[in-house]
Order: structure tokens, then sequence, then C-alpha cells
């Protein structure tokens, strides 16, 4: 298991706890050791056997390090398992719905047997929520459009959630001789921000026609299986825990890039090269390129002979969305993708003088690991008082600490003093000029008062860019994937008054957000919006979340020119001035 998954099994029984009413000390510490799981940057996999490492780790004491060795052992906690048994696992997706606490599906459960979303929207229809305390017409409300939301989002999952799983697998598929090759397909290769199920293929002389019957056995014996789907010949279908369908399958070396190129689809990018490949007097399909004429087989074993045998340049996947890709490649003008090698920076992210988990300089050393050249320390503007947000005076010490570190690095990497600062509700931003003068960059968002109107939203938006110290737009459109949607606003007027301030726009790297969205970021490069990209890292490890957001550069098409901080340091500095 993963630190995520270990994490979330703790954070859900905590959450059984406290429907059950548990003792409120077992509960903390339970969330506790889940936040601890999440923040660590070891796998706790690797140190299960070691108790004293285990126990090194702030927020594990004895008893929870026992119980992380039995999910590692055998792949849940029982203490988890009991409490399912009395509450319906149905219970803990009532907890994804806004407004909905272990406290709050306690009481439905016990005055009214509800257990699940379909059940909660009966007694929504019926009327039976309102004889219950707490139970007023804004909360109803929210839990009516939380249910519509969450209807909407089922059965999707985040990018980082299906690369954790399909990651998993590939260790595991990896143990059995013979399969020498593991390759995610799907949505999860063209970097979707989020994924309906997993396509993963597996090559190898384990896979061929002779050899395949003991290698499907060994998929379909998978420990984290909840539901096997069906065993053919060379593909097994199962659901994992949580609901993500996956489908392997183990094919010969021969036909493996004919069927990458098949499963990554999209499916209109498909159409279209099978369409190019009967002009071509070809047919194209899973298994091979063939000749109409003759059947004799043209390319197969990679993408990249496929490609090239149609008369064009390999497409790289995240492309692959039938949006011009074909006709660029044919002409050889694709363009040249960014990497994540070509940047730079990371330009916002928390310490602990906020909501974040780190300090400066672990910060500093870890973004350093990670080959950067610099970073900006952001942390949080006195607005948002849940986070212990700076005000003028704190900022300034926070500042000149900021400062200090960046001295202490002696040159191995920059440390630039920044701040996310909040734009208010009428547009103006909650920290004084003077002290946005002095930083080197200022990230201005919206963090509240999400349901203003449309008109409301974009005037917020549009002052707050008249600002002269505000450099970044931050997470613009403020959605949360899977769980709330953007705000409403007119974004190409706020683009384009970026362009014409010469405001950058994020591109917010953390899985949770991928804001600006692919499309958006399109829009964004054809007004002439510079953009930065960044982790909004609130921990160390929260550093390798760039390449979620990288994948979505690339599905935009931009290339490392449309990316400020892919600049070197006082290039970068000096592009965020204005005019």
């Amino acid at each position: 298991m993963d630190n995520k998954s270990i994490a979330q099994m703790l954070a859900e029984t905590a959450d059984l706890l406290e429907i059950s009413g548990g003792d409120p000390f077992r509960i903390r510490s339970y969330r506790r050791a889940a936040e601890a799981v999440e923040n660590s940057t070891e796998p706790l996999a690797i140190m299960a056997g070691d108790t004293k490492r285990l126990l090194a780790i702030p927020g594990i004491g004895k008893g929870m390090a026992a119980n992380i060795q039995e999910m590692e052992a055998r792949g849940s906690l029982p203490l988890r398992d009991e409490l399912l048994k009395t509450y319906r696992p149905s219970m803990l997706e009532l907890l994804k719905l806004p407004g909905m606490g272990p406290k709050t599906v306690a009481l439905l459960w016990e005055a009214l047997q509800v257990c699940d979303v379909e059940q909660l929207q009966t007694a929504i229809d019926e009327g039976r929520l309102e004889a219950l305390p707490r139970f007023g017409k804004k909360l109803v409300e929210k839990l009516k459009r939380g249910i519509a939301d969450y209807r909407k989002n089922s059965g999707r999952f985040r990018l980082d959630q299906a690369e954790s799983a399909a990651e998993r697998l590939e260790l595991y598929l990896k143990e059995f001789p013979g399969i020498d090759r593991i390759t995610p397909a799907g949505s999860l290769r063209r970097g979707r921000e989020t994924v309906g199920d997993l396509d993963i293929l597996a090559t190898g002389p384990a896979c061929a026609e002779e050899r395949v019957a003991a290698a499907v056995e060994y998929v379909a014996a998978y420990p984290p299986i909840v539901d096997l789907i069906a065993k053919g010949q060379n593909k097994v279908s199962f659901h994992l825990r949580g609901g993500l369908q996956v489908d392997v399958r183990l094919l010969p070396e021969a036909s493996y890039g004919a069927a990458l190129q098949y499963f990554t689809g999209s499916k209109m990018h498909n159409v279209s090269l099978r369409q190019r490949a009967l002009k071509r007097g070809y047919t194209l399909n899973e298994y091979a390129l063939a000749r109409l004429d003759t059947g004799a087989v043209a390319a197969g074993a990679t993408e990249e002979e496929i490609y090239s045998a149609l008369g064009m340049d390999w497409i790289p996947p995240e492309l692959r969305e039938n949006q011009g890709e074909l006709e660029a490649a044919a002409a050889h003008r694709l363009p040249t993708l960014i990497e994540q090698s070509d940047l730079r920076g990371d330009v916002h992210m928390h310490t602990q003088a906020t909501d974040g988990r780190n300090t400066i300089e672990e910060m500093a050393e870890a973004a350093l690991a990670r080959g950067y050249a610099y970073i900006a320390i952001t942390d949080h503007s006195k607005n948002l008082a849940m986070t212990n947000g700076l005000d003028d005076a704190r900022a300034v010490e926070h500042m000149r600490h900021i400062r200090e570190v960046d001295q202490r690095m002696e040159g191995r990497i920059r440390v630039l003093a920044g701040i996310e600062a909040d734009i208010l509700g009428d547009g103006e931003i909650d920290l004084s000029d003077d002290v946005l003068a002095r930083l080197d960059v200022v990230i201005a968002s919206v963090h509240s008062l999400f349901q203003q109107s449309e008109e409301e939203m974009s005037a917020r938006l549009l002052r707050a860019l008249e600002n002269p110290h505000v450099k970044i737009l931050g997470h613009p459109t403020g959605r949360l994937l899977l769980r709330r949607e953007p705000y409403n606003f007119d974004l190409g007027a706020v683009l384009k008054r970026a362009a014409e301030r010469r405001v950058a726009v994020e591109h917010n790297a953390y899985p949770d957000r991928l804001d600006l969205c692919d499309i958006h970021l399109r829009q964004a490069k054809e007004i002439g919006v510079k953009i930065v990209i960044s982790t909004d890292s609130h921990h160390t490890a929260d550093l390798d979340n760039m390449r979620y957001g990288v994948r979505q550069l690339r599905r935009a098409g931009l290339s490392r020119e449309d990316v400020l901080n892919t600049l070197p340091v006082q290039d970068f500095l000096d592009a965020l001035r204005r005019a």
C-alpha cells in the first residue's frame, strides 16, 4: 500500500469512529496518524517491518505503528472492517457531500436510517430532514447542490489517484517473470484531469499465446481487487476499493504498439487516424496496421512505426484529442511541448508561517533536490484567517526571514519573498500597497465569496488586476476537481485584461485544482497571456505534483516559451514587471 492509501484508511477509520460516537481522543489519534502518513516523504510500506522507524514519525505511536503493519500485511484494518459491519461503506460517500460531517451522518442514520446518497435524496424529497435539528433550509439546499455535483462526478477519479493505482499495479505485475513492459493507456496516458477507468497494457515473453494463461491467473489474484468483473484469454477486468475499474491486457510484442495506440485514444483521434489509414490503403486496429489488399502487416510493434507508415510524426499522447494534431503531424509542424525538465523554479508554496507543514529552509532544500534554481515562498495573507494568514506586520517579518534564508543558501538556490494575497469581495487586495511593493512575487487569489454573481466576480477579478503590485493571478477559476465547480465570471475578459496589464496567470498543478484547465490554457495563449505553473505546495512532498500540471500544459499545446518559470531567475523577475 502507498502512503495515500494507508492515510485514507486511517482517516476513514476516524470517520467511522466519530459516526459511532467513539472516544474523541482515539478519533484524534487516527486523524493525526492519517495526516502524518500522508505528509511522510518516505514510503511506509518499505519501513513497515521496522517499528523504530515508524515510531520516529511524529504522530505515530506504538498502537498506530501496529495498525500500519497490519494494513501492509493484509491490506485492511481490523477496526475499520468491524465498524463497517455496523455502519455501511456508503456512509463514507455521504461524507463527501458539503455540510456532511460524521456527526451529521450519525444523526441521519439514527433518526432516519439514511446510509447512502440515494436515501438522502429521497429523505429530502419527502421533507423528512426538516424535523431534524440543524437541518435548516440553507443546509438542505446545499445538500441538494452537493448531491447533483456528486452524481455528475460519480465514477471519476483525479489524475493523481488513477496514477497511484497504476503505479501500485505496475509494481505487482513486474514481479511476474516474463512481463517486461507495462504502460498505462487511456485517459491517464493522455493526462486528462480526471479518469473514468484505468487501461493497463503489458507485454513480454509471458504474454505470448502459449504462456499467457498463467499471467492472467496472476493478474486475477491481485490482492486489492474487490470485484473481479471478467477474466478472459488475455484480459482481466476488476474493480479496486473506491470503485475504480481496471482493465489489464496482456499482449504479444508484435502488436503492442498498435494496442497502445488504440487504447490510448481518444476515440475521435482514432476514428480520424483510421480514416487516414483507409485512404492510404491500410486498415488499422488494436492488432496492427495492415495492407487492405494483401493483409500484410505494415506496422504494429511500436506507435512510432504506425504513425510513420501513415506519413506522420509521432503524436504525444496529451495531444490526441482530434484538435488538429493529425494535420500538424502530417505537415511536420507539431509544437515542441514543454517538459518538466524545462522548469527552473516553483513559485507558489506555503510554510509553517501559515498552513504549510515545513520550514522555509526545508522547502528550499527539497526544491534544490528536485533540480530547481529558485522558489518563491508565498504564504497566505490575513483574510484567510483559518490558515493563520499574515497581516502587514507579520508579512514584513516573514519577508525578512525569507531573505535571511536566501542568504544562507549561498547561491545554491534563490529563495524569493512572496505572498498569496486574498482578493476581497470588492477586488481590493488584503495587504497594503507598501508591503506588496517590497515583495518579489505577489499572487492574488480568490478564497471566499464563491457565490457572487458572474458580474460581481468578473468586476472583482478585473479590479484586482489593476493593482500595480499583483504579478500573478492564482488558480483563476477556483475549482476543486470533483468537489467544487468553478465560480462564475467572464474568463475571456479577465484573460484579455491580464494580457494588457502583463499579469501572468497561474496554472495550479495541485491535483485537486489543475486550474486553469487545458482548454482555458489554450485560450490564454491565444490571447497572449503568459503562464506560470506552480504546485501550491503545503509540504515538501507536494513539490512532486508538478508533473500533473505539466501534463495539462502539454495538453494545451504549450511550449517552454509560453511559461515564465522556464526562465532564469532574473529573467523571470523581469518578466513579471510591468512595462
